[in-house]
């Protein structure tokens, strides 16, 4: 008969899950004794980091990752990281070990008291099985309800001697993992958007989770709608070169209100009706549009309070939406104009940098994106073009664009991946780096300095609370030294006609490049 250890890798295998990213201790030695020669193991060197570079590879792969972490500790470490993953609905099958079954009443050093709690409300699923023998079952159960959807990270406590004990074989079970809409209502909202006279198409995050890029294009052609990518999106569901695509729609209730008040149909794909911060009093949208919002999340159908909201997969909701509609007569939306070419300056500009990765990415690069005083100008000038080419983080929490990259990485080792990070940004994961020159990854990481938290700069002066607010300056950062103390190329510019050759050679590297390029310290405006 199997041990639990033995059960659970051949249940691994069969879920296609044998890639780990762990930072072991004692309570998770015992599972990893014995390690299959056909499994990888990712190693980071602190817990936040093992957590987002699953997160990037769950996400990339569009398949559940396995995380190993070390006790309550471990998880402690990591709950930053979660709590990202879970907003970004990402798939992780995350274990901690547990102490002897044993000790657990004397309660122990490195014991987790109420295990199943600590990291709550932000998985969705919590167990410590009752037996040794439901182990391999718990972590089943665990990973179907990670991929249902709305997906999102699920969590395991195991005692450490649980693992050399025999136990059943499990059988691997066909879950459903895709759900649609009555098609009664799906006929109801095509005669609406049939019926409307100018109509607005905001996309989300979810139609690229959902891979729905292609009946997403056809039903904005269908129906000559005007596309939006819907407030704080961390991915991409639409392409920014197409010419319905309009662009961003602000974080701001009023703001966004005004954008949307010339149609008199919204429909909102795969995104939260919607998204805001920081607070801007105004009305969600103007009175008398029709609001319809199609999402994979019933507590999201639940949340908004405009509109009717339609619950399925988006990708299938669209594909059974698009034979109720036919070609509409209304105008096309006009393309939207172009920005402006960046002076050239000294100190470089963050615009410049952003025109410039514009120009020399190849159009099949996946980019991560930390820099929050610049996401705007990362949005404004550089074009994803290809379905998986964005990632940001969807918890507003700063780690997540550096580990996520290694993960993206090893996820799609064919694609450039390029992480571009504001200098305070960048030290929230740093460990990460170590592992992408371990493993050789040709990852590039950009690293804007600008000496400043600039969001935080344009949030003061957005709450008028004055400039002279401390902790928000960080002098004397050797970003280049700290990423060769990692083991990675590093390299610092200055001047705004090094950038475009040095990222071209950078791109061609076979290991991980860190390019830290100084750019002017005067911060952009919130909105």
């Amino acid at each position: 008969m199997a041990t639990v250890r033995e059960e659970t890798f051949r249940l691994l295998r069969e879920l296609g899950m044998t890639t780990i990213f762990g930072n072991p201790g004692s309570t998770e030695l015992p599972f990893l004794r014995d390690y299959p020669a056909d499994f990888r193991y990712v190693l980071g060197l602190q817990e936040a980091s093992v957590v987002a570079m699953a997160d990037g590879y769950a996400q990339a792969s569009g398949r559940a990752a396995f995380v190993n972490l070390h006790t309550a500790p471990g998880v402690g470490n990591a709950m930053g990281s979660i709590v990202t993953a879970f907003h970004q609905r990402t798939p992780l099958v995350i274990t901690a070990g547990q102490q002897v079954r044993a000790m657990m009443a004397l309660e122990p050093l490195l014991f987790s008291q109420e295990a199943t709690e600590l990291p709550k409300p932000y998985v969705k699923w919590s167990y410590e099985p009752a037996r040794a023998q439901d182990v391999p079952a718990a972590i089943a159960r665990a990973y179907y309800i990670a991929c249902q959807q709305p997906r999102g990270p699920v969590f395991v406590s195991i005692p450490m001697d649980d693992w050399d004990v025999e136990v059943e074989p499990l059988t691997v079970r066909d879950v459903n993992l895709r759900m649609a809409p009555d098609p009664a209502v799906l006929q109801e909202v095509a005669a609406q958007l049939q019926d409307s006279k100018k109509l607005a198409l905001v996309v989300g995050a979810e139609a690229d989770r959902d891979q729905a890029w292609d009946a997403l294009i056809a039903l904005a052609e269908r129906t000559h709608a005007a596309v939006w990518k819907a407030p704080l999106a961390g991915r991409i569901g639409f392409p920014d070169n197409h010419p319905f695509f309009q662009g961003d729609l602000p974080p701001a209730t009023k703001a966004l209100s005004e954008k949307l008040s010339s149609y008199d149909t919204v429909l909102v794909v795969g995104a939260p009706v919607f998204h805001y911060y920081p607070y801007v009093p105004g009305a969600i949208i103007k009175e008398g549009t029709n609001v319809i919002h199609i999402s994979n999340d019933p507590a999201e159908a639940a949340r908004i309070q405009v509109g009717r909201s339609l619950v399925g997969n988006i990708a299938l909701t669209i594909e059974q939406l698009l034979p109720h509609l036919t070609t509409a007569e209304r105008a096309k939306p006009a393309a939207r104009p172009q920005p402006p070419v960046p002076a050239d300056q000294t100190p470089i500009l963050p615009a410049f940098v952003m025109h410039t990765l514009s120009k020399v990415l190849p159009e099949e690069t996946v980019i991560l994106d930390e820099s929050p005083s610049t996401n705007g100008l990362m949005r404004k000038y550089v074009q994803i073009t290809q379905p998986g080419g964005f990632y940001m983080t969807g918890s507003g929490g700063l780690g997540f664009a550096m580990p996520a990259a290694v993960g993206v990485k090893l996820a799609q080792p064919r694609r450039p991946v390029v992480a571009v990070l504001g200098d305070g940004s960048s030290m929230y994961s740093i460990q990460s780096l170590w592992t992408a020159a371990q493993l050789k990854l040709p990852v590039l990481f950009i690293i804007l300095r600008n000496e400043t938290y600039a969001i935080l700069k344009a949030f003061a002066q957005f709450e008028k609370v004055g400039a002279q607010i401390p902790g928000l300056d960080l002098p004397d950062l050797d970003i280049v030294k700290l990423a060769e103390g990692f083991g990675c190329h590093a390299q610092r510019i200055t001047q705004p006609e090094e950038l475009a050759p040095t990222i071209q050679c950078l791109l061609q590297s076979s290991t991980p490049s860190v390019l830290e390029v100084v750019v002017d310290t005067k911060g952009s405006s919130l909105l």
